[in-house]
């Protein structure tokens, strides 16, 4: 079993929690017991090297992915025992690879986000339009309402899609490495979005990063994860160190204060190589 360092508590149960959680695709077990107390209002970061069940973590909180065993509990209760469109009104998430409709236009994209606030008796309100139009003004989307989504570039996508995801507006938001297809300027402002909606609105906000700089920087709770286990979490300022980059993603490393933030900053060194330290050629 992969040993904690410098293991720090979240801020308390939070309203989202897994409870020894096991995640599997088939007979492949992904995630391992897992204990994750989501801190209320704040924004949370998991990072991982890759096929370390970050992302198979994120979908299980957002019921795409069923427990081997244990549970994922909003408010106290499973997620399995809740309704969808209740869950669809209290979690949004936004997947890695998300598929449009072939065709759809931007707007309507946006607009599938105000499905879970529907009714029978009431198919499209004032409230949904404001929704729809602030969450394409936030994304730099407004321009693009009439194009088809399949026309779009990467990075075009990926803000609309956040788009839709904010849309919905959940005081839960899950996103899984929302910044893939972004350019660096376009990465920076979409995590400052992010940033602003949850110090703006209170959400509380999950994400799954690969860069672990830009994770540190934005963090408010860090999840560090390898082999489907938690290595360490708490605030990036606490357990981002040498040690945490040597045993999470196997590299020596610097860290040293970011000149604009002060958040961890860390300098990439060599592949860490134990027979080095024991001298095995």
């Amino acid at each position: 079993m992969t040993t904690s360092i410098g293991t720090s508590t979240g801020t308390g149960i939070g309203r989202l929690r897994a409870r020894e959680l096991t995640l599997a695709y088939d007979d492949r077990t992904v995630v391992h017991d897992l204990e994750l107390a989501v801190p209320d209002g704040r924004v949370s970061v998991i990072v991982g090297p890759n096929a370390c069940g970050k992302s198979t973590t994120l979908r299980a909180l957002g019921r795409l992915l069923k427990p081997k065993s244990g549970s994922v509990l909003l408010d106290g209760e499973e997620l399995a025992r809740i309704p969808t469109r209740k869950i669809a009104q209290s979690i949004g998430l936004l997947p890695q690879s998300p598929t449009a409709p072939e065709a759809i236009t931007v707007a309507d994209l946006v607009s599938r986000g105000r499905q879970p606030h529907q009714h029978w008796w009431q198919q499209w309100s004032e409230e949904d339009e404001r929704a729809v139009t602030e969450a394409m003004a936030r994304t730099d989307v407004t321009d693009l309402a009439e194009r088809s989504v399949d026309e779009l570039s990467g990075g075009q996508r990926q803000r609309v899609w956040i788009a839709m995801a904010l849309a919905q507006e959940t005081d839960l938001l899950l996103l899984d490495e929302p910044t893939t297809f972004l350019d660096i300027a376009h990465q920076v402002e979409v995590l400052d979005l992010v940033r602003r909606l949850n110090h703006e609105q209170g959400r509380t906000v999950v994400i799954v990063l690969h860069d672990l700089n830009q994770a540190a920087r934005y963090a408010d709770h860090l999840v560090a994860m390898k082999s489907g286990r938690i290595v360490a979490e708490g605030h990036p300022g606490e357990i981002v160190t040498a040690e945490l980059v040597r045993e999470v993603f196997g590299l020596e490393s610097v860290v040293v204060p970011d000149p604009v933030t002060g958040s961890p900053l860390v300098v990439p060194g060599a592949p860490y190589r134990p027979e080095a330290e024991t001298g095995v050629a």
